[in-house]
């Protein structure tokens, strides 16, 4: 049972590392995006900023319409590979841990099976030695001729002799 609570956990804990290294992947993604975004809005403030002309602002301001959009295509794909290569990852650790946990789970089985039985064993063993102290003083009392020389029991006392029939 403990090596296969064992095998549980460190698949479990290879699994959690896994997730967490993406999670992390993820996280190290959107500060890099963050950083991009916040450098870019900066310099496009500046660029408007500086704008003398109505033409010059709406230049600028449509010049950053194409670039956003490929940065949000760029940035889905990050996320797709990312996605992928950590359900990559976690089919390889389950890969790896499965033929353990499996080996484990069965021996867990068997010696449930084992112990099943033998507990059933004795459960029999404890009932048939409680019916057979309960019997025996019957099969006793059966086997054993009365007093009055029959297999018959005497008729409890102050109780009354059958009448016998009178020859007519």
């Amino acid at each position: 049972m403990k090596s296969h609570l064992e095998a549980q956990f460190s698949f479990l804990a290879d699994l959690s590392r896994k997730m967490f290294d993406g999670v992390q992947r993820i996280g190290q993604l959107n500060v890099q995006v963050a950083q991009t975004v916040m450098e870019e809005a900066i310099n496009s403030t500046h660029q408007m900023i500086e704008s003398n002309t109505p033409t010059e602002y709406i230049s600028v301001a449509a010049s950053q319409v194409q670039p956003v959009a490929e940065k949000m295509r760029a940035y889905q794909q990050h996320l797709s590979n990312i996605a992928a290569s950590v359900q990559v990852e976690l089919s390889k650790t389950a890969e790896e841990h499965v033929p353990e946990t499996t080996r484990t789970a069965a021996a867990v089985a068997e010696e449930v099976v084992r112990r099943g039985a033998e507990e059933t064993d004795k459960v029999t063993q404890r009932q048939k030695a409680a019916f057979d102290k309960l019997t025996k003083p019957i099969n006793e009392a059966r086997e054993t001729p009365h007093q009055n020389g029959s297999m018959q029991p005497p008729p409890p006392q102050g109780a009354k002799q059958p009448l016998a029939s009178k020859p007519a």
